[in-house]
Order: C-alpha cells, then structure tokens, then sequence
C-alpha cells in the first residue's frame, strides 16, 4: 500500500503513537510498519512525515514532559531524525499553554521536530494558542490544523475554526474526509451490510435523508467526471477555503487508485455549490 502510495506521487504521511490502538498488535504499531518501509526503500528524504501525542496510554496530556517523551518513542519507531509535523492530538486545558508551545518549541530547537500543529481543538483554544504564540518568546506556532471536516461533517469547523485557520494562514488537513467510509458511496439503503470497526456509527450517524441526500448528488458528478464517488468528495474538501490536504484511508490498492484520482480532479463552482447544497 505504501509504495503503491509512493508510486503515484504521495509523499505526506499521517499517523500518530496511538495508532492502531483498536488492533490486535496495540498502539505505535503504526508508527512501526511506516518506519520499517522506509528503513526498507531508503526514501526518508522524499517523504513528509506527521504524528501526534497527547492520547496514548501514559501520554495523555500536552505537558512538556510528556510531550518530550511522545517525540522520542516516535522518533524511535519511525527510525527517523526529525518528525516534519508534529501534532497535539487533542486540547489539553489541564496544562498551561505556554508549557505545551514551550516544549513544541523545544523540539525544534533541537532539530527533533520541524513544525508544531494542533488537532481537535476549539476556536477559542487556537486562537489563544496562536496570540500567546505571536506575543512571547521562546514558543512554537501551530502551522497546521487537523480538524473532522468533511462534506457531510461541516458544522465543527466551517465558521470559527475555519475563521481562526483563515486569520492566521493555518493549514487545514482534515481527517475523517470520507466520513468514516460513507462518503466512498459503499453504505447505501437497502446494500450489503458493512462489517468493521466504523461501521456502527457511520449506520447511526449518516444513514439518513440528509446522507442519502449527499450520496445522490456525488453520484451525480462522479457520472459526469467518470470516476468514483469517493474522490468527487476529496476534491470538494480540497477546494474548501483553507483546506491544504485532506487526509483519506484506504485497505486496498483500488481504494487508493480512487483517493488518488481525486488530486486531478477540478471541479467547477457550480458543481462544488451544488455539492454544498445537498448537504446543507
């Protein structure tokens, strides 16, 4: 899957220590199978690398302790010197600011990280995080944000948080761009009974007029477009004010042959506000 990834231009790779926490082989494994391959291909110097701390199991908080702590266990897996993007995987209140930017900061004085970002976090909290950022010496800016955002999950970011990304030139790099697999068009009514870990809550969550609504009008322009529902959803995240890169999962090589076309994919202003529309 990673050189199938590599093969067709991606370089910029998300994960973070947590990952695979719901797997059999437990959390960093993630970080494991990507620092082995690139161990293996040598192409550490061809990749952008993100990870993130602030949710793995005695790591649960933006101390400077433990965020010390989470870059080196990640360094150490990944086999790399330098992590490009280094995320808080979620807001930390319990913790002052200034100590959470003070160790981000830390980190790249020391050549560990490159640039700090910020995942799950409120308008507010980013834009205190930014302002105390630009007013004191000695911390790191966020440069990057990772919020849900999605075209059928619209209402957490579009407005404040996009405003404050907006403000401040923060990158947006959504996750859950396919909200949780709906938008790749495989839960339809009356369709095969999806079996995994997600398939609960996108039931629960997305399965509804609203949803079928959405599904109807991607169905539409992947027809036009000759190509697939999923990556008419993609390229309407990427067309959104602010978004940078949106971030997708695949488990097969096909799954990612479809992600990818989505980089090629220019839809028109007509077609991006009538996706819009649907799902208003």
């Amino acid at each position: 899957m990673l050189d199938a990834f590599r093969a067709a231009g991606g370089n910029f790779i998300d994960t973070a220590d947590v990952y695979s926490r719901w797997s059999e082989q437990g959390e960093g494994i993630s970080e494991r199978i990507i620092g082995r391959w690139i161990a293996d291909r040598g192409n550490r110097d061809e990749l952008l690398i993100a990870t993130k701390v602030g949710m793995a199991e005695g790591l649960e908080d933006l101390s400077a302790q433990t965020i010390r702590r989470g870059a080196e266990a990640s360094l150490e897996r990944l086999g790399i010197e330098r992590i490009d993007l280094y995320y808080a995987h979620r807001d930390d209140p319990g913790t002052p600011i200034e100590e959470t930017l003070g160790a981000f900061a830390g980190l790249i004085a020391d050549g560990l990280v490159a640039n700090a970002g910020a995942s799950n976090f409120s308008a507010e909290r980013l834009e205190r995080s930014l302002a105390l950022a630009q007013q004191e010496t000695g911390l790191a800016s966020y440069v990057a944000l990772q919020p849900n955002y999605n075209l059928i999950d619209r209402g957490d970011y579009e407005g404040a948080l996009a405003g404050v990304a907006e403000r401040h030139g923060v990158a947006c790099v959504p996750y859950y761009a396919l909200a949780r697999g709906f938008l790749s068009g495989k839960y339809r009514p009356g369709g095969p009974e999806v079996d995994s870990p997600r398939a609960k809550g996108v039931r629960d969550s997305y399965m509804n007029e609203r949803g079928f609504a959405v599904l109807d009008a991607l169905d539409a322009l992947a027809a036009v477009h000759e190509t697939t529902v999923a990556s008419v959803a993609l390229a309407w995240l990427a067309a959104q004010p602010t978004v940078l890169a949106p971030i997708a999962s695949a488990t097969s090589p096909a799954q990612l042959g479809e992600l990818v076309a989505s980089a090629g994919l220019e839809l028109s202003p007509a077609e991006l506000e009538a996706l819009s529309a649907a799902s208003a």
